[in-house]
């Protein structure tokens, strides 16, 4: 009986090396490319948009000197604080404080009106039909991506026309329409309320009046929140208008009077009188009552502003 014999053995196969696991110690170079970028993003964003924020919070508490000799980021004490307070508000006996009140009138005076006018104007461009609507819904969009400079000269020669320079109304009534309020209201109107609501509406009877009032101004809320707050906002930082119409400093809202301040700090006006009492620390105190109001505004009005800029993403 005859032995088959074995083949012989073969070689062991090479095997390649494996590389580098995700979790090594050795990083990829794209990977480590993408640290770098991150990395220089933050440090620009922490540089010229954190320390000037953190700096004008603790300005206040430190007097012109100890912001000049001390470290920039060092707090001072709270007495600074008061003492700088009671600089402030009595400036021109009490002129930051009247500031304060003529621009929550301004606001709150063009907060209604625009409300009043821009929601039934973008529920009408968005669900009547009429000769000139798309005219006029061109004519929003093109005054909504203008700069405000470029009225401000056709608005001051109407405005003196009917005699309303240096009255509230010259204020208040160039801010009532709101272009960017009158187009959000288009959007949410035209592709989130159900139109199917409204036929059901007008079959059981509604007239077009109950069918805003009822219907549509209910299912708005969120959007008109939206409105709402950014009308404020533009109207609270509103400077270049009132500081043409307005001549007195009674008059003045808290942005031109900001402006006024400026000018009478020597840092900044060489001219200005030594015994004013307004120095940078008072200034930079000035400049957080005038955003506290935003602030405020802002932080109880989260829920409001998210569920409004989410109210017309999708179609019903």
């Amino acid at each position: 009986m005859t032995q088959t014999a074995l083949p012989p053995a073969l070689p062991p196969a090479h095997t390649p090396a494996r590389p580098p696991s995700a979790t090594g110690r050795r990083v990829r170079p794209s990977r480590a490319v993408s640290f770098l970028v991150v990395g220089l993003l933050l440090a620009v964003l922490l540089v010229f948009f954190v320390l000037p924020v953190v700096w004008l919070l603790l300005a206040p508490s430190k007097t012109a000197g100890e912001i000049v000799r001390d470290n920039p980021l060092s707090f001072g004490s709270f007495g600074q604080i008061g003492t700088a307070w009671s600089h402030l508000f009595g400036f021109q006996d009490g002129a930051m404080g009247t500031w304060l009140r003529n621009s929550a009138v301004y606001s709150g005076g063009s907060l209604i009106l625009t409300l009043a006018v821009s929601v039934p104007a973008g529920y009408a461009l968005a669900l009547t039909k009429f000769r000139g609507r798309k005219t006029l819904l061109t004519v929003t969009l093109v005054t909504m991506i203008m700069p405000q400079a470029t009225l401000v000269l056709p608005i001051f020669l109407e405005l003196n026309r009917f005699h309303l320079i240096g009255t509230v109304w010259s204020v208040i009534l160039p801010f009532s329409f709101y272009p960017f309020g009158v187009y959000l209201v288009y959007i949410y109107f035209g592709s989130s309320l159900p139109r199917d609501l409204l036929s059901a509406a007008r079959i059981d009877g509604c007239t077009e009046w109950q069918l805003f009032s009822r219907i549509a101004l209910p299912l708005a809320k969120p959007v008109i929140g939206l409105v709402a707050f950014f009308s404020f906002v533009a109207n609270w930082n509103n400077f270049f208008l009132p500081y043409l119409v307005l001549p007195n400093s009674s008059q003045f809202p808290v942005q031109v009077g900001l402006n006024q301040l400026l000018t009478s700090t020597p840092s900044f006006n060489p001219v200005a009188g030594a015994g004013l009492n307004i120095t940078i620390p008072e200034l930079s105190l000035a400049i957080l009552v005038a955003i506290l109001p935003v602030l405020v505004l802002f932080l109880f009005s989260q829920r409001t502003l998210v569920s409004g800029m989410l109210a017309g993403a999708t179609k019903e």
